[in-house]
C-alpha cells in the first residue's frame, strides 16, 4: 500500500509538471508517454515471437515518430509540413511492416502487421490528438496559446471517474458491469462514479474557463463511456494474454498502459465531442 502511494504521488507529481511546464514540457512528456506505451503494447503483442526485440524496437520507433511529427505540428514547435510527412508515415505503416515480414518470414505475417497498425491507431494517433485539444477549439498547426487547464481537466474527468467507480463499485457494487472481462466492475461503480465525473465537470466549469459549461458536462460523459470501454479494452487485451499487468515501470500501479488505457481511449471521443458540439451549436444560432 505504501508503495503504491508514493508512485502514485511521484506519478501524480510528473504529470502535473508535464503539463503545467509549458508546450515543450508536455510535447516531451506525452513523447515519453507514447514512447513507453509502445514499447509495452509491443513487447506484450510480439511476446515469445523470435525476432520479440526487434518488432518491438521498430513499432515503438515508427508510432513515436508519428506522434513527434504530427503532435509537434500541432503545437507550432514544427512546421505545418511536418504534419503531412506524420501522415504519411501513419499510411505507410501497414505496408512496410509487410515488407519487413518479407525477410523476417513468419507464420501469420499479416497479423504481425497489425499489431503495429494496432499500436498506431491506439496509442499514436490519439496522443496526437491530444495535442491538438491543448489549444483553443481543438485547433491545428500551433494557432493558437498551449492552454495546461484543458489537459488537466481531460485528465482529471478521467481521474474522477476511475477513482470514484472503485470506491462505490467496491463498497456498494452488486450487479456486474461485463463479469467476462472484468469482474471487478460493477453497474453501481459505473453509475456513481459517472454522477461524480459529471458533477466534477461542473465545478470546473466554475473554476476554469477553457471550455464551457456545456462543453465541459459532454466531456464529462465522453469521458465515462468511453473511458470505462479503454478500460475493459485493455483488460480484455490482458485477459487474452493471460497476464495481470501491461508492465511493471509503476511499482503497485502495474505499467503506463495501466494507467493511460481510460485516457487514451477517450482522447479521440473527446476531440469528435467537442467538433460535433461545436456544428451543433452554430447550427442552432443561425437557426
Amino acid at each position: 500500500m505504501i508503495q503504491r502511494t508514493v508512485t502514485g504521488i511521484i506519478f501524480s507529481a510528473i504529470m502535473l509538471g508535464g503539463v503545467f511546464g509549458g508546450k515543450n514540457a508536455f510535447f516531451a512528456l506525452f513523447a515519453l508517454v507514447t514512447a513507453g506505451c509502445l514499447l509495452e503494447l509491443t513487447g506484450l503483442l510480439f511476446r515469445n515471437d523470435r525476432y520479440d526485440r526487434l518488432r518491438q524496437a521498430a513499432g515503438t520507433a515508427w508510432g513515436t515518430s508519428v506522434y513527434l511529427l504530427l503532435g509537434g505540428s500541432s503545437l507550432g514547435l514544427l512546421g505545418g509540413s511536418f504534419s503531412f510527412y506524420g501522415i504519411v508515415l501513419a499510411v505507410l505503416t501497414a505496408p512496410v511492416f509487410l515488407a519487413l515480414e518479407l525477410f523476417l518470414r513468419p507464420e501469420k505475417p499479416f497479423e504481425n502487421a497489425g499489431y503495429h497498425t494496432t499500436g498506431l491507431l491506439y496509442i499514436s494517433l490519439p496522443f496526437s490528438l491530444l495535442t491538438c485539444l491543448s489549444m483553443p477549439a481543438g485547433e491545428f498547426f500551433g494557432t493558437g496559446d498551449y492552454d495546461p487547464w484543458r489537459i488537466f481537466g481531460l485528465l482529471l474527468l478521467i481521474w474522477s471517474n476511475d477513482s470514484w467507480a472503485y470506491i462505490i463499485g467496491s463498497r456498494f457494487g452488486r450487479n456486474k458491469l461485463y463479469e467476462r472481462i472484468s469482474p471487478g466492475k460493477t453497474w453501481e461503480g459505473f453509475i456513481g462514479g459517472g454522477v461524480l465525473a459529471v458533477l466534477t465537470a461542473w465545478g470546473l466549469s466554475f473554476a476554469i474557463d477553457s471550455y464551457t459549461p456545456a462543453q465541459w458536462i459532454v466531456l464529462a460523459v465522453t469521458a465515462v463511456i468511453f473511458g470505462t470501454i479503454g478500460d475493459l479494452v485493455e483488460s480484455m487485451l490482458k485477459r487474452s494474454l493471460q497476464i495481470k499487468d501491461s508492465g511493471s515501470l509503476l511499482p503497485g500501479h502495474g505499467g503506463l498502459l495501466d494507467r493511460f488505457d481510460a485516457f487514451v481511449f477517450a482522447i479521440p471521443f473527446y476531440w469528435l465531442a467537442l467538433i460535433l458540439l461545436s456544428h451543433f451549436q452554430d447550427f442552432t444560432a443561425r437557426v
